[in-house]
């Protein structure tokens, strides 16, 4: 039973993932409380939380509120900046087996290079992931709902990094699949689908939003679907892998977001009902594969595409792992 995931075959340092389970940003912290839980080196890799070149100290309380099928939150992306990242959690990331993908965020093209240099070859970061779709702040959806934007300041950070890029998506987009090929064009090595969705609730008690900040973005199982969707769209007009994430609550969830298209997931909301709940989604997907004779989780990958483009998918594969490891 092979559960290891290649995320980035096409890159020159690669991520190789034990697994295809990920933590999503913004929902696990750093990583370091969770260690005091859970065996987190079972994981495929950890998301941190979104850094962003100055630390911020988020939106007005409350800042989560519950709805049928999930949670809105409106965080903020408060963080401790990156300074104190480099200084203070980066020497913990370094000593851990699980690779780490920091999230950067920004609210220019020059803050995201910066951030991206600055984190380039810093020992403990295995590869960046870009959040161009946070609903949260001021100008979070600027770069993620416009395909040029998002391509320009994708292809700014490859400029800056050779890490490993990942860039989040927003389902906010007209055309996410316009987005994502933009983007996937502009250097991006993967993509990860998708981030929460612009969202409310109004307090009935008071006739005022339930959210300090007014709105935040939906996250939990109410999503899944919408992100199933985006995944087997972008999954099939890109030439990069895609990692699902949106609503993932069980192993059962995950295969479903591979069967659409998703190279690996990513758990988030989860974690707020059931700290351990990568562990558990590994473990369901262990078991999965274990009922079903698969003897390679990847496999499973696209498995609810046509057939004509799971052949073509195959073929690719072939024509890649034919440039990578000639005979």
């Amino acid at each position: 039973m092979n559960l290891s995931v290649d995320l980035l075959p096409g890159h020159k340092r690669g991520l190789l993932l034990s697994n295809p389970v990920l933590t999503a940003s913004g929902t696990f912290g750093n990583g370091l409380e969770y260690q005091k839980v859970f065996d987190i080196q079972r994981l495929g890799a950890i998301v941190s939380k979104a850094i962003t070149l100055r630390p911020r100290r988020g939106n007005v309380q409350p800042r989560i509120v519950e709805t049928p099928a999930g949670m809105i939150n409106s965080i903020g992306l408060q963080n401790i900046g990156l300074e104190a990242i480099i200084r203070e959690v980066a020497p913990v990331w370094e000593t851990w087996r699980v690779p780490v993908i920091a999230n950067i965020a920004g609210e220019s093209v020059s803050d995201y290079v910066q951030l991206a240099r600055r984190l380039d070859r810093l020992p403990g970061v295995s590869g960046l992931e870009m959040n161009i779709s946070c609903p949260n702040v001021e100008s979070g959806l600027e770069f993620g709902t416009d395909a040029h934007a998002a391509a320009q300041v994708t292809s700014a950070v490859r400029r800056a990094t050779d890490l490993p890029l990942l860039v989040k998506l927003t389902p906010n987009a007209g055309d996410i699949v316009a987005v994502a090929q933009a983007v996937a064009d502009a250097g991006a090595d993967a993509l990860t689908l998708i981030n929460t969705f612009p969202a409310m609730r109004i307090d009935t008690k008071t006739g005022r939003p339930a959210l300090g900040w007014g709105s935040g973005g939906l996250s939990g199982p109410a999503l899944r679907p919408i992100a199933v969707r985006m995944v087997y769209q972008v999954s099939q007009a890109v030439g990069v892998p895609v990692v699902g994430c949106g609503g993932i609550m069980s192993g059962e969830d995950a295969i479903e977001m591979m069967m659409a298209g998703a190279s690996a997931v990513q758990v988030g909301t989860a974690t707020f009902v059931n700290p351990r709940a990568p562990l558990d989604v590994l473990e369901g997907i262990e078991q999965y594969v274990r009922d079903n004779g698969v003897d390679d989780v990847g496999r499973i990958v696209g498995a609810a595409h046509p057939e004509p483009r799971r052949a073509e998918a195959r073929s690719a594969e072939r024509v890649t792992a034919q440039r990578i490891h000639p005979e």
